[in-house]
């Protein structure tokens, strides 16, 4: 009985150190590896070995993450309150530079978003903001990209996602739309008038050529009027077989 006491407790110590000292990191993760303090390498993936109370490590992600920016107050340049959120996809590319060069890599680089996005947003005006959203995109991109490239963390894509305006401003945008189609309706309207009546006057030029078309067109009216069941039927006359009659009248005035 004596003797097992020790061979249990050795036992339990080499689990122990074993449980310390053996580590397995998956494909996405890295191990940055301190010993005594002092950073000795990146190690992963797979299977670890530390040295067991000498090394210490930090698990780090290497895979894609999406951060939720928080809708943002932004005054924009021509002076209008909006609230705008986004979303930020990045990821860590050396994990080093992540835990040593900043203390908490994600929240530095949520916080630089959303002051970037304000910064970005309120240079910009309005109709900028609604119509040329790419735009935005690229330029906040570019500028996170640059910002944490020390942290080892590469930025690839920002996305606007949605643009909160006050209600006045959707009000005066919806009158401004409402007359913009009123506009183009008028103008629409004016340029079918002005065609057809280029249109009656190459027809007036060529009945003045040919006086018989216009007879036809008498007769072609008389055959549709006739189609359509009516009680009374028009039939319409030439002014030009009232003109002898007209001038008989003027010489029986003179």
């Amino acid at each position: 009985m004596p003797f097992l006491m020790p061979s249990g407790i050795f036992v339990v110590l080499v689990l122990f150190v074993l449980a310390n000292s053996i580590r397995v990191l998956r494909e996405y993760e890295r191990a940055v590896v301190f010993r005594l303090g002092r950073y000795v390498g990146t190690r992963g993936p797979g299977l670890i070995i530390l040295v067991p109370f000498v090394e210490r490590m930090v698990r780090i992600s290497l895979r894609t993450v999406a951060m939720d920016v928080p809708p943002q107050d932004v005054i924009t340049r021509d002076n209008v309150s909006v609230k705008v959120n986004a979303v930020l996809y990045f990821r860590v590319v050396e994990p080093a530079n992540a835990v040593i060069d900043v203390e908490d890599f994600l929240f530095a680089t949520s916080q630089l978003a959303q002051t970037t996005v304000r910064s970005v947003v309120g240079q910009a005006e309005l109709d900028e903001i609604l119509a040329e959203r790419d735009k935005l995109n690229t330029r906040i991109q570019s500028i996170l990209d640059e910002a944490t490239d020390p942290w080892g963390i590469k930025v690839s894509m920002v996305e606007l996602k949605d643009v909160d305006l006050p209600m006045e401003m959707k009000r005066a945008m919806a009158r401004q739309a409402e007359a913009e189609r009123e506009r183009r309706s008028k103008v629409i309207h004016a340029q079918g008038e002005y065609q057809a009546a280029e249109k009656l006057s190459d027809a007036a030029k060529i009945i003045e050529i040919h006086p018989i078309a216009l007879q036809l067109r008498y007769l072609q009216a008389l055959t549709e009027i006739a189609a359509e069941n009516n009680s009374t039927t028009l039939f319409p006359l030439p002014i030009d077989l009232l003109t002898p009659f007209l001038d008989a009248k003027k010489n029986q005035a003179g």
